[in-house]
């Protein structure tokens, strides 16, 4: 990266302070605009606090969605994870937003864990250890609280006797071409990372195949996850289905500055499996956009637009609108310092967390009633 304009978004890279509206034109996204959340809330009677935030910023085919679901045609959901370490709060965006469309809409999910993904992208990892990744992970999807008659979860190792005979019809439709151009794989990528698109793109059209009829896909994902299901696009209607629509999200920034949270920086994200003591320490050596000292802090005020505790509260953390907006004027103000905005924050998180690793040890106990294998 050669200035701070430039940046980067790949499905295995996201680096620099990402210009959304720059990546909606790049990718040819549809932005999520006023009349199409109002749409949505008609059809659901509130807006998630995602959405107003616009922390849900862009779509594919949204609006066919909503056309099909209002004629009385329900859809399905589909959305995934990577499993190469532990969950962090980033990844919850998705989810949680998923749970609420689920709830919404009464819509059956479908959750893909990408083992083979990581094994095939991750050269250091063995199979062995991506599994134990993948069964923490699900730990996490459960405790969200996903409805267990309405979502099913498979790894693709343990689903792929009904996952393969499907990504090959995919794959016929796909040349290398475009998987170069897409991707930027050249012929020294290994052939696995050439075919996995296909496995990825299989969910997106799978309920369709169980029923025997074409049911509509909705895919709630990172914005970064969006080459793969261009190219899914492409190919359903071909393979006679619908094509998947699709909502991006954005991305938690790292409690280290401008790039997302990521699980190789540690310090730089908040993991699930934190404990209290590694929250405080993480969130007091945030960056944020206070000034040097107290005394100009009182005097000249901070910067929220840059400050990750603002962030987190503004993606996740602080629900209320009012309190969200008087925070932001009083850090702008000087009336709230930063020690006092990172105390208030770790409360929030550290509630969060045990709240959540509470459900994460019970659904230990529920885990088969999600699981898909063949």
């Amino acid at each position: 990266m050669s200035n701070e304009n430039e940046f980067i978004v790949t499905p295995w890279e996201v680096k620099g302070k990402i210009d959304y509206e720059r990546l909606i034109k790049d990718f040819g996204l549809q932005p999520l605009t006023n009349e199409l959340l109002k749409r949505l809330e008609k059809n659901t009677g509130e807006l998630h606090f995602f959405l107003k935030r616009k922390i849900f910023f862009a779509h594919r085919d949204l609006d066919w969605i909503l056309d099909e679901y209002e004629k009385g045609n329900s859809f399905y959901l589909y959305t995934g994870r990577g499993p190469s370490g532990s969950t962090h709060i980033g990844h919850l965006i998705p989810w949680v937003f998923a749970k609420w469309l689920q709830e919404k809409f009464n819509a059956k999910l479908y959750f893909q864990i990408t083992d083979d993904e990581k094994f095939l992208f991750k050269p250091e990892l063995t199979l062995e250890e991506i599994k134990e990744f993948s069964y923490e992970n699900i730990l996490d999807i459960i405790a969200i609280g996903f409805d267990p008659n309405k979502t099913k979860i498979f790894m693709d190792t343990e689903y792929i006797k009904t996952l393969y005979k499907e990504a090959i019809k995919v794959a016929k439709k796909i040349t290398f071409s475009t998987i170069k151009a897409v991707f930027g794989l050249n012929e020294s990528s290994n052939i696995g990372e050439i075919f996995f698109t296909s496995l990825q793109s299989v969910p997106a059209f799978i309920e369709s195949i169980k029923q025997g009829k074409n049911i509509p896909c909705l895919i709630p994902l990172a914005v970064d996850q969006d080459p793969h299901f261009r190219i899914t696009r492409d190919v359903a209607p071909k393979l006679g289905f619908y094509k998947p629509a699709i909502i991006h999200s954005k991305f938690l920034p790292s409690l280290a500055g401008l790039d997302k949270m990521s699980s190789s920086a540690p310090q730089s994200c908040i993991f699930t499996i934190d404990k209290e003591e590694d929250v405080k320490k993480k969130i007091w050596n945030a960056f944020t956009g206070g000034r040097g000292n107290i005394e100009d802090q009182r005097k000249y005020g901070g910067n929220p637009d840059i400050c990750t505790i603002y962030y987190y509260l503004y993606y996740f953390f602080e629900h209320d609108e009012k309190s969200l907006k008087e925070q932001y004027e009083n850090c702008k103000s000087g009336r709230l310092l930063c020690g006092e905005h990172k105390m208030y924050l770790t409360k929030l998180i550290i509630d969060f967390l045990k709240n959540h690793q509470r459900n994460r040890e019970k659904a230990r106990n529920i885990i088969d009633k999600f699981i898909l294998r063949d």
